[in-house]
């Protein structure tokens, strides 16, 4: 900018700071005159409730004493709210004075779902234990919302003076802990461990990582929770709401009943191909088997566990049951029993109709044709079987697309090879007649039918739990 030389630049410029500033400094001095004269609230905040004694107004020049209703500020915590003191002053006066108004309570409420997801931790055997550092009466009436029991409390000071058997007895019966220091969070950890329990700890800050370390799972939150507990944790929640920590819970219990399922049914399938193979050996029969007959029994048996078994919902009972004893096998004794009989039965049946045919005197292409048809149907049979050990699910099959393609796909291409005769004669089968369609279709689904029978009055293998480790969540 060029220097102001001529006496007409100095003017104007004059001119312009008058007709810029002295419109704002006037709105100012009005602001400023308006805000004066307004009523003002002076809030302090209490850590701890407000009594009739500890509750003082203070005056400029000195205090007066403003006696509250009594046990307001009790009263307030035991609806879980922070309290605080108000007084109002105003500047017309002319002495600042401040005079009581009541007591605010700032309530952070329990998010929804949390009661009923408490309860159903509590159905499937996992006892959810609140550690906070809140006051006893705003730690109880919290839990007391979310459905903990709130029978017995147990304050940090308290935890402090008990000797270390002192302290596993207490964790036993108490689901309720406040005023928490971190290296109690940790002993609280230990003490749940000591008893046997499988704890999960979950936690958001950094003085939570010893205990989130310490925990058999760790459990941070994602969105608000601090690297140092992301980092000590083993599982971080994406969404911070215990809610979604049930429902990896009971995802979790799907995916292991689905793999369970998944592995009872290879057992259960590959018993019959293994007799299949070396019984005709044995017994100087023809083979039944042939490499490429298998390669297409494997076009059924591959989809089915990696597709049809992954893609169950979960079971009616998956969150009544408790936890599953860490020590437990994925693949138990009661599993493997069940599977094998399956496998053993569908054998049985398979033989039975290709030594029947053979002593009828049918030809060789005939006689496999027959026994391969009643053999696929009982696989198909044993996925439909192990799909659910708590229900029948049949009423369901066409809900099921997975399991739909897969039944419609392998029926479909066993039609193409028996009627088909360059891919007939390719895997050496002969037609087969109304009645022999009818004998492979109920032989096969002969050979699985007693398994549901077996659900429903004694349970499948899934029955097989063990009342072992408790799951002890402990919200921060």
């Amino acid at each position: 900018m060029p220097p102001l030389t001529a006496t007409g630049d100095w003017i104007a410029a004059l001119a312009g700071f008058l007709a810029v500033g002295v419109p704002v400094v006037g709105v100012l001095t009005l602001g400023r005159r308006w805000w004066a004269s307004k009523p003002k609230l002076a809030l302090k905040k209490q850590r701890r409730p407000l009594t009739r004694r500890r509750l003082q107004i203070h005056i400029q020049g000195g205090t007066n004493d403003a006696p509250g209703p009594a046990g307001s500020g009790n009263s307030i915590a035991r609806r879980k709210a922070s309290d605080l003191g108000c007084a109002a002053r105003s500047s017309g006066a002319t002495r600042l004075g401040f005079s009581f108004v009541g007591l605010v309570g700032l309530e952070d409420p329990v998010r929804e779902g949390v009661s009923s997801a408490v309860a159903e931790c509590r159905g499937a055997g996992i006892r959810v234990v609140m550690v906070t550092g809140d006051y006893p009466s705003t730690a109880e009436a919290i839990a007391r919302q979310a459905g903990l029991d709130t029978k017995h409390v147990v304050t940090g000071p308290e935890l402090a003076a008990m000797s270390e058997g002192e302290l596993r007895r207490r964790v036993a019966d108490t689901s309720v802990f406040a005023r928490m220091l971190p290296e109690q969070k940790l002993k609280l950890v230990q003490a749940l461990a000591a008893n046997g329990e499988m704890v999960g700890m979950t936690g958001d800050g950094v003085n939570d990582a010893s205990a989130l370390k310490a925990a058999q799972v760790g459990i941070a939150m994602g969105a608000r929770g601090t690297d140092v507990a992301r980092e000590a944790a083993a599982v971080v929640l994406l969404e911070d709401d215990f809610s979604a920590l049930v429902y990896g819970i009971r995802a979790g219990r799907r995916i292991v009943d689905n793999l369970r399922k998944a592995l009872a049914y290879i057992l259960a399938v590959h018993l019959p191909i293994v007799g299949l193979t070396l019984v005709p050996i044995a017994m100087g029969w023809p083979l039944v088997l042939l490499p490429i007959h298998i390669a297409f029994l494997h076009l059924v048996i591959d989809p089915a566990c990696s597709v049809v078994f992954e893609a169950q919902p979960e079971e009616a009972d998956v969150m009544q049951r408790p936890p599953r004893a860490p020590r437990e096998p994925m693949f138990g004794r009661r599993v493997i029993g069940i599977s094998s009989a399956q496998g053993a039965a569908v054998l049985v049946v398979v033989l039975a109709v290709y030594a029947m045919s053979l002593h009828l005197g049918r030809v060789e292409d005939e006689a496999r044709s027959l026994t391969f048809a009643t053999f696929l149907v009982a696989n198909l049979g044993l996925i439909f079987m192990n799909r659910s050990w708590s229900r029948d699910r049949a009423a369901s099959f066409f809900k099921d697309r997975t399991l739909w393609a897969v039944t419609v796909g392998a029926l479909l291409f066993l039609a193409l090879v028996l009627y088909v005769s360059p891919l007939a004669r390719l895997f050496r089968f002969g037609a087969l007649g109304p009645l022999d369609l009818a004998l492979s279709f109920g032989g096969g689904a002969l050979s699985v039918a007693w398994f549901e029978i077996v659900k429903r009055r004694w349970g499948g293998p899934g029955a097989d739990r063990s009342r072992g480790a408790r799951l002890a969540a402990a919200p921060n």
